[in-house]
């Protein structure tokens, strides 16, 4: 249990669920073109948690001191788990996923896309060593390497089998992809920027520039209000412009993404300790899964 603790696997499972709803839920039901069979997505699917997985255990190894402070009862390395051990497992998992990404790479006849599991790899090392500590980078690179989980299934579905004839509908549903990426970028940094504010005193004396850290709690609420704006008013604007003649897919939208990021909002305005931040954290990671569950709704959406 330690070690799944160690690698989030609540965090792997919503990229395994995500990677299939693209696969199973958007593409295969409207018979697009598609390079990965069953096996292909799978060592697809295997080759990104074992990454993400390898960057979850260094990035534990470097938050000991600030995960003493945070959250001192979920402390997996040196405690079930020592850093050395720690360190091994972050090899064997990456060792794991880019040798997996380099086969299916290959398996799909796109070679250079083996780079990406390697760039992939080096950032979450890097994030965690280095990024993490500057202002606003670290939690710009974790948000697009979350979105890039989301694009690298459109990359190894769709390109291999682009042509001429069937050009639009395959660029149709890459920019499906990409819209779903931003989306999770986007409610991905809001969260990441709620955590900061729910980890202050860890960071602080780590040393860390986080937003809170530089500008102050206060400042930074007011900043995350207006960025949880974006991604507000631009669902109510998809919703109100694709979705008035779609009677399920509207109230979807209605229930599960707009009320509850307006009721975030009003959490926010009144939040002021650090429960309500890791509460306010919590729930945009519900409403990242509510988005992605919408991929659900596309065969009475299209």
């Amino acid at each position: 249990m330690a070690f799944l603790n160690l690698i989030r696997w609540k965090n792997l499972l919503m990229i395994v669920l995500v990677q299939l709803l693209i696969k199973y839920a958007l593409l295969e039901p409207f018979g697009v073109q598609s390079a990965l069979d069953g096996l292909g997505i799978t060592l697809l699917i295997l080759a990104t948690i074992a990454i993400a997985a390898a960057g979850n255990i260094i990035n534990d190894i470097y938050d000991v001191t600030t995960d003493a402070i945070n959250k001192p009862k979920k402390c997996v390395i040196g405690t079930s788990i020592s850093e050395k051990t720690g360190y091994t497992l972050f090899i064997i998992c990456n060792i794991i996923g880019v040798g997996i990404g380099f086969y299916v790479s290959h398996y799909i006849g796109k070679s250079a896309f083996f780079s990406i599991f390697v760039t992939i790899s080096a950032l979450l090392y890097i994030y965690s060593s280095y990024l993490k500590g500057i202002l606003l980078v670290g939690n710009i690179i974790i948000s697009a390497l979350v979105a890039v989980s989301i694009i690298i299934v459109g990359l190894f579905e769709l390109t291999p089998n682009l042509t001429e004839i069937n050009k639009n509908i395959q660029l149709t549903f890459f920019k499906i992809i990409l819209d779903y990426a931003l989306f999770a970028f986007m409610i991905n940094l809001l969260r990441e920027i709620a955590k900061d504010i729910e980890d202050i005193d860890g960071d602080y004396k780590a040393g860390l520039r986080t937003l809170p850290i530089v500008i102050g709690r206060a400042r930074t609420k007011h900043v995350l209000l207006v960025l949880h704006s974006v991604p507000l008013l631009t669902i109510i604007f998809y919703v109100v412009c694709k979705l008035y003649k779609q009677p399920i897919a509207l109230i979807y939208f209605l229930v599960l993404l707009i009320a509850p990021l307006i009721y975030i909002a009003i959490q926010l305005f009144y939040a002021k300790h650090k429960s309500d931040y890791s509460r306010i954290a919590t729930l945009y990671k519900l409403v990242l899964l509510f988005g992605m569950l919408s991929l659900l709704l596309y065969p009475f959406i299209l």
